[in-house]
């Protein structure tokens, strides 16, 4: 090895390991300290975001060590595509699929995915999609399945056919079918479901997409579903990966996945072109699925516990207001906060006190739904809590 490549390699050292086999680059240039307040200077109020990683509220904040590799990557030339391969190859190994790519969020998933079934890696059929002229066409999904994303779907031309049980979804399968789409979330609302939707697509010879864009807790779920069987899976990267927001993750069988490719940016004349991944969120998101399962998650989640039950300490010691922990159902597994009160008592509507939040010093942002405000513990970063709780019990007692 020559001086001046070991003297590179070198420099190197402290970085994720990824990026050193995968680039066999420098360290990052040390990121200057901000001059501008951009956002001050734009008129754009942040806030303490105490609800969630909701995509219309930036999602989540990248982890340091994700910083960091974007530094890094941005100085730097690549051919996408032999990134876009290594990046594959490295995330399939983590997460035990046969073959995997970064995608542009979870949403881009569902076009890319649906895409790569339709059409396989033939550059005819990718030119020509939405038209889908000569090819399968309809993708089975139970009723109980059908979300506002499925357009995602729906752009690549094919026609949703909805079912509710295990026979009419069989009946329902033709010579058209390309797929059966499964909202993972709406996993304990159709009847059929993940494993049996799986056990029903091997027997059909027809391929499985499981939608799994918020369902990474726990650490377990990044393996689940590839393990037990959906030719295809994705997730978001800006929720609890804590990726960069406009990142997601496709996981499943190798010549699903070189179909996505084919249909996906850089390559022009397909329906994703406008779908495009740099080389910043590739090593990002990878860095971010490193850190995600090689963290101590059990600390991390006392953590969260903690900065929940400050809040509930706090809203509880007014009179009359209830708070409680709690878990949801599949989705967004971490723990969440409900408070709730008598409206018609205590006069403190809860529609003000979100409003109120929002608007002091400093904003918060939390949400409210029928049984009363929610809030989530782990968009907080360290000290908001007791922000958060203050702020809370102030509006709280504001009569």
């Amino acid at each position: 090895m020559t001086t001046r490549r070991r003297s590179f390699l070198e420099g190197a050292v402290g970085l994720p390991a990824a990026l050193v086999a995968l680039v066999g680059g420098g360290a990052p240039a040390a990121a200057a300290a901000p001059k501008r307040d951009l956002l001050a200077e734009l008129k754009v109020r942040p806030f303490i975001n105490a609800a969630g990683t909701y995509t219309t509220h930036s999602g989540s904040l990248m982890r340091p060590e994700v910083m960091e590799t974007i530094n890094y990557a941005s100085q730097y030339f690549v051919e996408v595509e032999e990134l876009h391969n290594a990046v594959g190859k490295r995330i399939a190994e983590l997460t035990g699929s046969e073959a995997a790519m970064v995608t542009c969020g979870a949403a881009s998933a569902l076009t890319l995915a649906t895409a790569g079934v339709l059409t396989g890696t033939d550059r005819q059929k990718v030119n020509q999609i939405p038209d889908l002229t000569g090819m399968k066409n309809e993708v089975i999904v139970q009723k109980a399945h059908r979300f506002p994303y499925d357009h995602g779907i729906r752009n690549t031309g094919v026609k949703m056919v909805e079912v509710t049980t295990r026979a009419e979804l069989e009946r329902a399968v033709n010579e058209k079918t390309a797929m059966m789409f499964f909202l993972n979330y709406a996993n304990n609302h159709g009847e059929i479901k993940d494993a049996e939707f799986v056990e029903i697509g091997k027997k059909l010879n027809i391929p499985t997409f499981n939608d799994a864009a918020a369902d990474v807790h726990p650490v377990e779920n990044v393996t689940k579903w590839v393990k037990m069987g959906f030719d295809l899976v994705c997730f978001s990267g800006g929720k609890a990966l804590m990726a960069p927001q406009s990142s997601g993750l496709l996981l499943g069988r190798a010549d699903l996945i070189a179909g996505a490719r084919a249909n996906n940016s850089p390559s022009s004349g397909t329906i994703g072109r406008g779908m495009k991944v740099n080389k910043e969120e590739m090593l990002g998101i990878l860095v971010a699925l490193e850190s995600f399962l090689s963290r101590d998650h059990d600390k991390e989640w006392k953590e969260w516990e903690r900065r929940a039950n400050v809040i509930i300490a706090a809203a509880t010691s007014v009179p009359g207001v209830t708070a409680e922990m709690y878990l949801p159902e599949i989705y967004n597994r971490w723990p969440h906060i409900r408070v709730s009160w008598d409206e018609a008592k205590t006069g403190i509507n809860k529609a003000d006190v979100v409003r109120k939040l929002r608007a002091g010093e400093p904003s918060i942002f939390i949400l409210s739904n029928q049984h009363g405000l929610d809030l989530g513990a782990i968009t907080l970063r360290p000290g908001e809590e007791r922000i958060v709780a203050r702020r809370l019990k102030q509006e709280l007692t504001a009569v």
